[in-house]
């Protein structure tokens, strides 16, 4: 007669579970480090000058705007006084330092970031052309429309995406993927300003954007491609939409 012990039944299983945990483990770590070596080697892209000290935290490997993209959006959105609503590690308000005629307000809750963002500014020799507030937009937008920064001409856009796992979704939401709601942020900057431009995923649903202007408003949604690559969309609202395309052809 065989006989098989009870205990080798109940201990299988764990350790099937266990070594199925362990592959699962592996294969996150595994995917980690590729993303990151994946960053890594697009450094210049963020960056141009990278190798002087350029400061990112973790976050900023996969949010900053690459330096080509932060450019145009910079020769875009020429005004005299830009908010940065959103500014990470600077990326986007070092490009507005040299367009902006008179300043740049760059706003970040986090610390660790402004730290970043003024040290790369520096760098990039624009670090006295940036006012740099450490603060939370959504308290800050209703006192921004009373203070000195009145005269504001632009509110720049690009609050975090929720991670890179957003590229996943068939459509990006608005309303639900964007922490504190997309839709909520635009309605804070259009109290500063009807001219506003909003850096998003390229998988935005279309439809929203264009519910940000209004019944009778207008928007632009501009296809950001790098090394011809679809990165994400530019839109502009107010007078940074293209004239040409607002032209009346009708007779």
């Amino acid at each position: 007669m065989v006989y098989k012990s009870p205990i080798q039944k109940t201990q299988c299983p764990q350790a099937w579970k266990s070594k199925r945990h362990s592959r699962t483990e592996n294969n996150l770590l595994e995917y980690e480090l590729k993303q990151k070596v994946r960053y890594f080697h697009q450094r210049y892209s963020y960056f141009s000058r990278f190798d002087e000290g350029i400061l990112m935290d973790k976050e900023g490997w996969y949010s900053v705007t690459p330096e080509n993209i932060a450019y145009h959006i910079a020769e875009r959105c020429r005004s005299n006084v830009i908010i940065d609503a959103f500014c990470g590690c600077g990326g986007n308000a070092i490009q507005f330092a040299f367009t902006c005629e008179k300043a740049v307000i760059a706003i970040d809750v986090d610390p660790v970031k402004l730290h970043c963002a003024r040290n790369n500014a520096r760098i990039y020799g624009v670090e006295d052309r940036i006012e740099f507030i450490q603060g939370d937009f959504f308290e800050l937008a209703s006192r921004l429309t009373v203070s000195t920064i009145h005269n504001c001409n632009v509110v720049f856009l690009s609050p975090p995406w929720g991670g890179p796992d957003y590229i996943g979704a068939e459509v990006f939401d608005l309303n639900t993927m964007i922490p504190g709601n997309g839709t909520e942020i635009y309605r804070l900057a259009s109290q500063i300003t009807p001219h506003i431009a909003y850096f998003l995923p390229r998988n935005t649903n279309p439809q929203q954007l264009a519910a940000l202007a209004g019944p009778n408003g207008t928007c632009e949604i501009e296809q950001t491609y790098l090394r011809g690559s679809f990165k994400a969309l530019n839109v502009y609202y107010g007078s940074l939409v293209n004239p040409e395309l607002t032209t009346d052809t009708s007779f």
